[in-house]
C-alpha cells in the first residue's frame, strides 16, 4: 500500500494520512493537489506533503479521492519553508498553507441541491421562497447553496427555506469539489487560409471595392497581424472603429474565421530600450562592498541615508542575477512602495519583472504563480506574501527598508517575519539576502556588531546631496483661531516653501477627524460596543469608526451619560490636518494619503503621479508618507505630533520613533538639498529627537542597546507572546491561567510576565488575555519551550466548559 500525508487548509495540529489508490500511483507527487474526503462528506483539496508505506496505527485510511494537477503545484523547496515556519511560529501546517496559497487554489466542496426524479413538477404546498428554490431546481436540475442565497436576495429564510424542500424529497444534498480557476479567453480573428494565397487576396480586394468599411477591417487586420497569427477582435474593432457585428459578418462570409483563445490577465510589459545603469563613485564602491561582504555572509545589511540611490544598486545586483539565470525576489513592506519603484525596474527589466500582491484578483494571482513557476518572471516585487512563491532558481532576495514593522504578519496565523523567512529561504534556495535600510532594526544592526551578518555603509546622498536640516517647534506655539494644530513657525514655512515653487509633506500618525470625542461636563467617551477602545470621527463619511473591528455608527449629539451637547473634538486625525489646511490655504491644492482616502485600486497610484507631477501643494498622511517614496520637489516635512510617537507602552517605542522620524525627514531636499524638517514637540530635549536632528543611528544605538541589555529585551533574550481569547472575560482569565500553570509545571524555571488583559482588552468581542515568556539564547531550551506550548495549545481547550479558548503564539512579537 501507498499511504500519503496531506496538509489541508484547517488549523489542524498535523498532516492527515490516505491511501493512495492503486490507479493513481503512477500519477501521484509529492506537490500536487488532490481530492480527499474529511468527516462524513465534507471534500477538500490537500497538498501531498509526503509519499510512504507506513499504515497508520491510531485510524482506519481513507481513499485519496482522484487527483486534481496535472504537475506539482508546490516545490520541495516551498514545503520545507511551510514546515519551518510552522515549527519556528508554532503555527499548524494548515495556517500556514492558508496564508501562503492563493485563494483559488484552496478548495473545499460547496453543499449542492441536486433534483431528484420524485417529482416531474413542483410539489405543492410550499412557502414562497421554497416554491422558488424547487422551480429553479426544476430547471436547472442543481444549485449551489451560495447560488441559493442569491436566488432568496439572501432571505432570512433560506436555510428553512431549503430544508422545506429536502422535505418533499424534491431534492437531495450532495457535495462538489470545483476548481475556482478560470483560463481566460479572448476571441482572436483570423485570415481565412485561401486568402493566404496572393492572387485569392487580390481578388478579394476587388470583391470589396464597394464595401469601403469591410475593405478597411481587412486592410488594417493585414497590417497589425504578426506572420499568420490573429489578431484579439476587441482589438481590431478598437483600430477600425468597426462593431462586432460587422467583424461577425465578415466571419460569416468565410472572409476571417474565430477562435476563442485562452490570453494572460496580466499584460506584461515589454522592455522596449536598453536602459543604461551609471552608479554614482560611491555607489559603485559599496557594491564592490557588498559582493566582497557575500564572499563571507550569506546576509548582508546595506545602510543607506535616505537619498543615497539603493536603488541603482539593488538594479544592478538583480542585472547579474539574471545574466546567471537566476530569479530575484524584491520585498517591499507596503503595497504602496511598488508604485515607484516598478516604474523605475520596469525600464530595465520589461516583461521579466513580475508584481505580486492582494489587490490582484484571485485569478490574477494564480497566474502569476505560474510565471514565477515556469522562470518567465525572472524577477518579483511585492509585500511578504511574495515569499510563498514557487520560485526555482533563487539567486537574490532584497528586503527593502527591512526595519519596517509591516514585515510582521499580525492576522491571521501564522504571524511569520518576512525579513527573517526571507533570510531562511535562502539558506535552502543557497543565494543571498541583501537588507537595504536608512534606519535599521535593533535586531539587524546587532547582528552585524556580532559579526552574524555582513555589513556596507552609503554615508552620502545620491550627487552629494546635503541631508536636511531638523528644527523642533514648541507645539504650544498655536493661534487657536487659525489652527489649534499648526503652529505659526510651521505655517509660515508651508507659505515660503509653496512661494518658492516647492512642496510640502506633513506627516500625522493617526487617521480620521478626531482620534476621539468627548462630553466637556462629565468625560464620557463614546466607545465601540465590540471592542474597548475609543471610535474615531470621520468627518467625510460623518461617522464614527472602530478602527479595530470596522464599525460604523452615528456621531453623538448629546451625551448619553449626563445629556451635555457640550461633545467636543479630542486631538487630531490627518482628515482634520486637511481641512485646517484648506481653510488656512485655500488657493493651495492638498491632497491625503491616508488607508481611508486609498481604497479603491488605483487611488494611491494616482495620487503619487499627481504629487511627482506637481499638480499637489501639500500632501498629508500617515506612514504611507514615510515609507520610501522618492519625490524631488519636498522642501518641507513637518513632523506634527512627536510626543505621541515616544509615548506607547512598548520596549520598541524609541526604535519605531526614531525611524519613523527620520524616515519622514527623508522625504525633503532630495534633489538640491534645500530640505528643512519641523518636528513639533512639548519635549524638544528628548534624547531620541536630539539624535534625529543629529541623524545619528550610531549614537542611537548605542543608547537603544544599552537600554535592551539592561533591562533584558531583545536581541538579549527572546520573546514568545500568548494571545488567550474567549467570548467570556472569566473564561479567557481562567484559560490564560491555566495555560500558565501548565507551562511553569513543565518547565518551572520559565519566566513569565502575566497573564494580563491586552493593551486593547476586548476586540469583536472576544476578550484577550496575554502572557509574556521571556526566553535565553538557547536553541535546544527554545525548542522545549515551543513543544510545551503546542502541547498546550492542543489540551488547555479540552479542559470542560473551554472548547471554545482560542490561542494562538506570536514568537519575536513586533
Amino acid at each position: 500500500m501507498l499511504f500519503a500525508e496531506i496538509i489541508l487548509p484547517l488549523h489542524l495540529s498535523r498532516t492527515l494520512t490516505y491511501g493512495v489508490p492503486v490507479d493513481l500511483q503512477d500519477q501521484i507527487r509529492v506537490g500536487m493537489r488532490v481530492e480527499v474526503n474529511m468527516g462524513r462528506n465534507k471534500l477538500y483539496a490537500g497538498i501531498v506533503a509526503e509519499l510512504h508505506e507506513r499504515a497508520p496505527e491510531q485510524y482506519h485510511v481513507k481513499p485519496i479521492r482522484s487527483i486534481i494537477d496535472d504537475h506539482p503545484i508546490v516545490n520541495p523547496t516551498q514545503l520545507r519553508l511551510w514546515q519551518w515556519v510552522s515549527s519556528y511560529y508554532i503555527a499548524t501546517l494548515g495556517d500556514v498553507m492558508q496564508a501562503a496559497l492563493p485563494a483559488h487554489l484552496k478548495l473545499m466542496s460547496e453543499s449542492l441541491l441536486v433534483w431528484t426524479d420524485m417529482y416531474e413538477q413542483v410539489p405543492d404546498g410550499l412557502s414562497d421562497d421554497a416554491f422558488i428554490i424547487a422551480e429553479a431546481l426544476l430547471i436547472r436540475k442543481q444549485l449551489t447553496i451560495s447560488e441559493v442565497h442569491q436566488l432568496l436576495q439572501n432571505s432570512k429564510h433560506s436555510v428553512k427555506a431549503i430544508n422545506e424542500v429536502l422535505e418533499t424529497g424534491a431534492a437531495v444534498v450532495s457535495e462538489i469539489l470545483e476548481e475556482r480557476y478560470k483560463v481566460k479567453k479572448e476571441k482572436y480573428i483570423f485570415l481565412q487560409q485561401q486568402y493566404e494565397d496572393e492572387e485569392a487576396l487580390r481578388a478579394l480586394f476587388d470583391e470589396l471595392e464597394k464595401k469601403p468599411k469591410q475593405l478597411s477591417i481587412l486592410m488594417t487586420f493585414l497590417h497589425l497581424r504578426k506572420a499568420l497569427k490573429g489578431i484579439a477582435q476587441a482589438d481590431l474593432c478598437k483600430r477600425t472603429n468597426a462593431t462586432s457585428e460587422q467583424i461577425k459578418g465578415m466571419v460569416s462570409k468565410g472572409i476571417f474565421y474565430a477562435e476563442e483563445i485562452a490570453t494572460d490577465r496580466i499584460l506584461d510589459i515589454a522592455n522596449t530600450q536598453t536602459r543604461d545603469l551609471h552608479l554614482s563613485d560611491a555607489q559603485e564602491q559599496a557594491y564592490n562592498k557588498v559582493l566582497d561582504s557575500w564572499d563571507k555572509h550569506t546576509t548582508t545589511l546595506l545602510q543607506g541615508v535616505t537619498g543615497s540611490g539603493k536603488t541603482m544598486l539593488y538594479i544592478r545586483l538583480i542585472k547579474e542575477q539574471i545574466e546567471q539565470g537566476k530569479q530575484v525576489l524584491f520585498l517591499l513592506p507596503e503595497i504602496a512602495l511598488t508604485t515607484q519603484i516598478l516604474a523605475r525596474l520596469r525600464a530595465y527589466f520589461g516583461e521579466e519583472l513580475g508584481v505580486y500582491h492582494s489587490k490582484y484578483s484571485n485569478n490574477e494571482r494564480i497566474e502569476i504563480w505560474k510565471k514565477v513557476a515556469d522562470q518567465r518572471y525572472k524577477v518579483v516585487i511585492g509585500p511578504r506574501s511574495a515569499l510563498w512563491l514557487p520560485f526555482n532558481e533563487l539567486g537574490l532576495i532584497i528586503v527593502d527598508e527591512e526595519h519596517d514593522g509591516s514585515y510582521k504578519q499580525q492576522e491571521p496565523s501564522p504571524k511569520f517575519h518576512a525579513r527573517d523567512v526571507a533570510i531562511y529561504l535562502a539558506q535552502l534556495h543557497q543565494s543571498k539576502v541583501l537588507l537595504g535600510t536608512a534606519t535599521p532594526s535593533i535586531e539587524s544592526a546587532y547582528n552585524v556588531q556580532k559579526g552574524k551578518y555582513g555589513f556596507v555603509a552609503l554615508t552620502e546622498r545620491f550627487r552629494g546631496v546635503s541631508m536636511p536640516v531638523i528644527e523642533t517647534v514648541n507645539a504650544r506655539n498655536t493661534q487657536t483661531a487659525l489652527s489649534p494644530i499648526l503652529t505659526l513657525d510651521l505655517l509660515s514655512g508651508i507659505q515660503d516653501a509653496i512661494k518658492e515653487g516647492k512642496q510640502v509633506i506633513l506627516f500625522q500618525n493617526k487617521r480620521g477627524y478626531a482620534p476621539f470625542l468627548m462630553c466637556g461636563s462629565c468625560g464620557f467617551v463614546p466607545q465601540c460596543k465590540y471592542c474597548d477602545v475609543s471610535l474615531t470621527y470621520h468627518k467625510a463619511t460623518d461617522k464614527l469608526h472602530c478602527h479595530y473591528c470596522g464599525t460604523k455608527t452615528a456621531p453623538i449629539k448629546h451625551c448619553p451619560q449626563c445629556g451635555n451637547a457640550q461633545i467636543s473634538a479630542r486631538t487630531f486625525g490627518t482628515e482634520k490636518i486637511e481641512e485646517d489646511l484648506q481653510r488656512i490655504f485655500p488657493h493651495f491644492k492638498v491632497a491625503r494619503m491616508d488607508w481611508d482616502s486609498m481604497r479603491t485600486k488605483n487611488r494611491q497610484l494616482q495620487l503619487i503621479e499627481d504629487f511627482s507631477a506637481g499638480k499637489i501643494d501639500i500632501l498629508v498622511g500617515t506612514q504611507m508618507v514615510v515609507k520610501g517614496l522618492d519625490f524631488e520637489n519636498v522642501a518641507l516635512v513637518g513632523i506634527l505630533s512627536a510626543d505621541s510617537l515616544l509615548s506607547y507602552p512598548d520596549f520598541r517605542v524609541y526604535e519605531r520613533a526614531f525611524q519613523l522620524m527620520e524616515q519622514v525627514s527623508g522625504r525633503a531636499g532630495r534633489m538640491d538639498g534645500n530640505g528643512k524638517v519641523l518636528i513639533q514637540t512639548h519635549k524638544p530635549t528628548h534624547p531620541i529627537i536630539q539624535y534625529i536632528k543629529q541623524h545619528d543611528f550610531k549614537q542611537f544605538y548605542l543608547f537603544e542597546i544599552g537600554n535592551r541589555q539592561q533591562f533584558t529585551y531583545p536581541p538579549f533574550v527572546r520573546l514568545i507572546k500568548m494571545i488567550i481569547k474567549h467570548k467570556d472575560p472569566l473564561k479567557a482569565a481562567q484559560g490564560a491561567a491555566m495555560f500558565a500553570v501548565g507551562l511553569k509545571e513543565a518547565l518551572p524555571d520559565i519566566y513569565i510576565q502575566g497573564p494580563a488583559e491586552a493593551i486593547v482588552p476586548r476586540v469583536r468581542n472576544m476578550y484577550i488575555q496575554e502572557l509574556l515568556i521571556k526566553l535565553p539564547l538557547d536553541m535546544a531550551y527554545i525548542q522545549q519551550v515551543k513543544a510545551h506550548i503546542n502541547s498546550l495549545i492542543q489540551t488547555v481547550p479540552q479542559n470542560r466548559g473551554f472548547s471554545a479558548l482560542q490561542i494562538f503564539a506570536d514568537v519575536d512579537p513586533n
